[in-house]
């Protein structure tokens, strides 16, 4: 028998299979051009959560994690093209060869292909089923899916041909082997020229991409701002301020992550004036992007800062620039978003005023308590974080200057309640700006947070905070959550003792209108600080509530529109000073 014999031998029981299953999947169905674009898989859109958070409420980290792109270059094309044919992959539900029909949830034995399939399955193992164990053989398909499958097949018989393991044909078999290879001739040619393609442009990027460890993730904000309110109005402009992120993400385990971020900005907070005409030294109505502000857009390493799992436990360690909420779970889903360009406008309503106590150089660990059930998830989270860590001087350094001491016991039950309880010990020396400074130690800190009088340390002093937080979501179109804080101080000097409060409840309606969109309402008392005596007599001793709402639009995967509304009552706590309102426009670019 001549070698063409012995392979046309083999390859028609396959034919036969094959035509079987070009029946099983209902082929006469048209079929859309392959040239059309698919779209990619949406982007989170939700907040980002921190990367050893214990809390539930799935967002989008992040913010998530892109790579810079820059205008379109013959690198991106290429990158671009890679791109399109990974989620090509994708959109044909990632098929995966069996080795039995009964892998199949969806095809049962009285199906009348149910023989031609099995014997496809265990004869040849030419056919593919679904991750999820179905064959859908009641779906149309591709003729590139075909393709794919019978190229399958055509592999499989060059398996057979080498082990000399045939039946009998018939020539029937071998008109049809020949119509099926010329009518499929051109996608079978395309496939393995665009693998090719595919396989030399990768090579491509491999040889030229920015880093094999590193990526570039970006942010710019631009916002348009302006605050009303009689004096306070008169004594303010509208503006048009900016602040710009870039993040270096380095890994070296896989595990791990550095971040070197850089940063300019030339936000500043606005200016109150009280009924008197004079200025309110206040950091209420301060907005997000206002903070870490270089002034003139100068650049500076504003964040550097180590994850690492150690075992089971998560370490974070800070080289400058770091706070709390970067390593504890805030518990306050879609106002936070740990990047001031996509929750909450205000300082105060994106987190605990507790958390912007102190910050800097330090390390922390979360541990996880009990066992590794997925319903309740206990874990315990401490930190240490010093404003002047890297001052040799007097007072100063690592141990000796101003630092915040973080303990937090977290809880989530499930994927719909979380809770945390927080204490934190902080001490501040002589000059320190306030104490919700976020670490006065860097470049552009402010006073984050509250009034003047729950914020002004006239000596040094000690302070013990209490806290609590939680978010609770009924529903996946639903989010509630809301904290807590008592702070008490005490300093070295006469009239240094006193106590601050402060508390909110926020409302979110994420994906409404659209998705990635969030519809958010806050309202609660910034930290203040009543019945102050000394030069505090006099100064004020009402509640300042703050109102806000804002409306996240995600216009794309990587730009949204905020505009939203600050309402302040009695700012300085007096609630002869008129309310102040401020009005945002914000556009946060991600890349």
């Amino acid at each position: 028998m001549s070698h063409l014999l012995w392979k046309t031998l083999v390859l028609s029981p396959v034919v036969l299979g094959v035509t079987v299953l070009v029946s099983a999947r209902a082929m006469a169905t048209k079929v859309a051009s392959y040239s059309e674009d698919i779209k990619p898989k949406a982007a989170q859109t939700e907040a980002p959560i921190a990367a050893n958070a214990s809390i539930f409420i799935q967002i989008e980290q992040p913010k998530v994690n892109q790579q810079l792109v820059a205008q379109k270059t013959d690198e991106n094309k290429v990158l671009e093209e890679v791109n399109r044919y990974t989620n090509e992959g994708k959109n044909q539900n990632s098929l995966s060869q069996v080795t039995s029909v009964s892998q199949f949830s969806d095809v049962q034995p009285t199906d009348w292909a149910f023989q031609a399939l099995q014997s496809l399955v265990e004869r040849y193992g030419c056919i593919a089923g679904y991750p999820n164990s179905t064959y859908r053989g009641n779906r149309a398909l591709t003729r590139y899916e075909f393709a794919a499958g019978l190229n399958a097949c055509l592999d499989r018989v060059n398996e057979l041909i080498a082990t000399a393991t045939t039946d009998l044909v018939t020539k029937q078999d071998l008109a049809t082997l020949q119509r099926l290879q010329e009518e499929f001739s051109a996608e079978l040619a395309t496939l393995r020229g665009r693998v090719d393609s595919v396989e030399a442009r990768t090579a491509e990027l491999e040889a030229n991409q920015f880093s094999t460890t590193t990526k570039l993730v970006g942010e710019a904000i631009f916002v348009a701002t302006d605050i009303f309110g009689n004096n306070t109005g008169d004594a303010n402009n509208t503006v048009f301020q900016d602040r710009i992120r870039l993040d270096l993400q380095t890994s070296f385990t896989g595990k791990d992550l550095l971040h070197t971020r850089l940063a300019a900005g030339n936000a500043l907070a606005f200016t109150q004036v009280g009924n008197d005409g004079v200025a309110i030294n206040t950091a209420e109505g301060t907005q997000s992007f206002q903070i870490g502000s270089t002034g003139n857009n100068g650049v500076i390493i504003d964040w550097l800062a180590y994850y690492v799992p150690i075992g089971p436990v998560q370490a974070y360690f800070a080289g400058t620039g770091g706070i709390h909420s970067d390593y504890v779970p805030t518990n306050n889903p879609y106002f936070e978003d740990f990047d001031g360009g996509n929750g909450a406008l205000s300082t105060f309503a994106s987190e605990s005023p507790i958390y912007r106590i102190g910050g800097g150089a330090g390390a922390a660990l979360t541990l996880p308590l009990g066992g590794s059930s997925s319903f309740f998830k206990p874990s315990l989270t401490i930190g240490y974080l010093a404003s002047n860590a890297n001052d040799p001087g007097p007072n100063q350094g690592l141990l000796e200057g101003n630092y915040a001491a973080l303990g937090q016991l977290n809880f989530s039950v499930g994927d719909r309640f979380s809770i945390g309880a927080t204490y934190v010990h902080g001490y501040n020396g002589a000059g320190s700006i306030g104490l919700f400074d976020g670490g006065s130690g860097n470049p552009g800190t402010i006073r984050v947070v509250g009034t003047n009088q729950a914020n002004t340390l006239l000596n040094p002093s000690s302070s013990n905070s209490y806290g609590v937080s939680a978010a609770f979501r009924p529903s996946d179109k639903l989010s509630i959550s809301g904290f807590i804080s008592y702070h008490d101080v005490t300093g070295v000097g006469a009239d240094d003792d006193y106590e601050a409060w402060s508390y909110g409840l926020g409302v979110a309606l994420p994906d409404l209108g659209k998705k990635g969109n969030v519809l958010g309402i806050f309202a609660g008392a910034e930290p203040y600080a009543r019945n102050r005596g000394g030069v505090f007599a006099g100064t004020g001793n009402d509640i300042p509530y703050h109102f806000e709402g804002f409306y996240k639009y995600r216009v794309s995967d990587n730009i949204s529109i905020t505009p939203g509304v600050i309402w302040l009552t009695s700012p300085g706590q007096n609630s002869n000073n008129d309310d102040a309102i401020i009005g945002t426009l914000r556009t946060t670019f991600t890349f």
